[in-house]
């Protein structure tokens, strides 16, 4: 009987032993569970701490290359301590990239308007592209929060006239005026024909905007302009292209008698004997320019005639336009 009761006691005493080894067994491996816990804790939170310390970035994205033109960091140069500072700085460099600078050009494209050639062809120009500088503007405070990419904004538009018009619209005269000058004076002479030639048979469909300066060019030497006297902050000096103010005056009075918006028109610094005065319209390629938006609801097409002394500019339309067409009250 001793011997069993030693037996049992031996029994509960290893049992116990057991219990108290597996109870230490587990303690170690719970410690060492919330230890790998702790530490993955602490991974993230240096991981975040890591990605808040990343710099915020803005790209800016051509929308025809894709291409980066510009990348900035937001904070360094305002944003989130002096908001309008910041959105000041913005708006500067949209203009630029708009407008562009010295240096480069910018997005900002003015219509190259379609012709017509000798056979009566269309002529294709380039449609007109805008840069929307305050759309530029909000996309990049939107975006400078959390950084990213921001698309310029441009926006093409082409001519406001089908091609299926262009062969009827030279019937019918709506609108003309005619300016002399001296066929002697060959520089002057020579410089109005060019300049007339640059604007002869060129369309403006409904809502177009005509330059001329962008459709004239440059008046210099290498575009086969010759020296004459032009207006000169209240003188007559002799200058290349000196004439081609006849034609953009000339021009100025024909369309006038139409309901056109005027963009931009300069008077002469002195009167000019061709046009009576007020009635002129002086240009400089790279400085002051003749430009017009075709408001009168239809599309019409210019026609600039040079004879022996004279230069006559001519808008026409179509028949079915000339009772449409809305005319200067």
């Amino acid at each position: 009987m001793a011997k069993f009761t030693w037996a049992i006691s031996l029994l509960v005493v290893s049992s116990l032993l057991g219990l108290a080894g597996c109870s230490e067994q587990t303690t170690i491996e719970n410690q060492a569970k919330a230890s790998e816990l702790q530490q993955k804790k602490e991974e993230k939170k240096e991981e975040a701490k890591k990605i808040e310390e990343k710099p915020v970035i803005v790209n800016i994205i051509d929308p025809n290359t894709k291409d980066i033109i510009k990348t900035f960091t937001p904070k360094d140069i305002g944003f989130g301590i002096d908001t309008e500072k910041y959105k000041t700085e913005i708006g500067k460099w949209a203009k630029e990239l708009a407008r562009g600078t010295k240096e480069r050009p910018g997005y900002d494209k003015r219509m190259i308007l379609d012709k017509l050639d000798v056979n009566g062809q269309v002529v294709k120009g380039t449609p007109q592209t805008i840069l929307d500088e305050a759309e530029l503007i909000e996309n990049v405070l939107q975006t400078s929060e959390k950084g990213g990419n921001v698309e310029i904004p441009l926006y093409v538009t082409g001519s406001g006239y089908n091609l299926e018009e262009a062969a009827n619209l030279g019937e019918v005269v709506v609108a003309s005026f005619t300016t002399y000058f001296n066929n002697g004076a060959a520089g002057r002479t020579k410089n109005i024909a060019l300049s007339a030639e640059a604007i002869n048979n060129v369309i403006l469909g409904n809502q177009d905007s005509f330059s001329f300066n962008t459709t004239v060019g440059p008046s210099d030497a290498e575009h086969g302009y010759q020296p004459a006297p032009e207006a000169v902050e209240g003188k007559l000096v002799d200058g290349i292209g000196g004439g081609i103010c006849q034609t953009s005056s000339t021009l100025y009075n024909a369309i006038d008698q139409l309901a056109v918006g005027y963009i931009e028109k300069h008077n002469h610094s002195l009167h000019v004997g061709y046009v009576p005065t007020g009635r002129d319209a002086t240009v400089s390629y790279g400085g002051p320019d003749f430009r017009f938006k075709n408001t009168t609801g239809v599309p019409i097409l210019l026609k600039a005639i040079v004879k022996k002394g004279s230069l006559t500019v001519e808008v026409r339309t179509s028949k079915a336009y000339q009772s449409v067409i809305k005319k200067r009250a």
